[in-house]
């Protein structure tokens, strides 16, 4: 049973969506606030967070900052209606998805058993054939082991979310051909799960990020704009 924290200071919609997974068979746990979360994630972390933005004593964004500092757990933000800025920012700081607000409690669902079933597949919980998307790729200076969940750059290893690494594992795998967005996010996201070209390239810019913080000069991921993006073997 995974375990759910929903992070939400409407004491209405922690209601209601706890509720709603508890049916779905999952195990929840609730906070109103950002820090009584993170003093709950010091102890135990859960399996995956959804985490409103604005919260009192600590808001959402600084605290998937002080969790991507320890964990790569699957984090789900919920926005506000119009609040774009948010969705961005949250994913450039590692946030693996978003969901808008007000928002269908099915359609949260199916968000979190999308990212649960990969995260489940990439830790190897699952029973996984030996196939193309489980064998080690090495590509020049980067070697990724999928039933591993490890990636390294040149000898130094480099963490990503499930998101980050299934869109790498993806533009890796036939280095020089170009992935059109829709294509990755149905490499990274389930077929009823609609999202737009701005979450695609938002998982891209932090991916370049976490690779150039183990080295300066990486520039593999090619962006062939209007069209998508490409992994370059150097």
């Amino acid at each position: 049973m995974s375990r759910i924290a929903l992070v939400d200071d409407d004491r209405n919609i922690l209601t209601s969506v706890a509720m709603t997974l508890e049916a779905e068979g999952f195990d929840v746990e609730t906070y109103n606030d950002g820090q009584a979360a993170l003093d709950a994630f010091n102890k135990r972390l859960p399996d995956m967070a959804v985490l409103d933005i604005k919260m009192p004593r600590m808001d959402g964004m600084d605290l998937l900052q002080r969790l991507r500092q320890k964990t790569t757990m699957p984090v789900i933000f919920l926005t506000s209606k119009d609040d774009e800025i948010d969705e961005v920012l949250g994913l450039r700081m590692g946030a693996d998805d978003y969901v808008k607000k007000p928002f269908s409690q099915r359609l949260l669902v199916e968000r979190i058993r999308a990212l649960l079933r990969r995260q489940d597949a990439l830790e190897g919980r699952t029973e996984t054939a030996v196939t193309e998307e489980t064998k080690v790729i090495t590509r020049g200076a980067l070697v990724m082991d999928p039933l591993r969940h490890s990636v390294s750059w040149k000898g130094k290893d480099v963490t990503l979310t499930v998101t980050e690494f299934l869109l790498l594992q993806a533009l890796a795998q036939r280095p020089g051909f170009v992935k059109s967005r829709d294509q990755l996010m149905d490499v990274a996201y389930d077929d009823q799960v609609y999202v737009d070209d701005r979450t695609i390239d938002s998982h891209i810019k932090r991916l370049r990020k976490k690779m150039r913080s183990v080295d300066e000069d990486f520039s593999a991921i090619e962006t062939l704009y209007g069209i998508g993006y490409r992994y370059n073997e150097e």
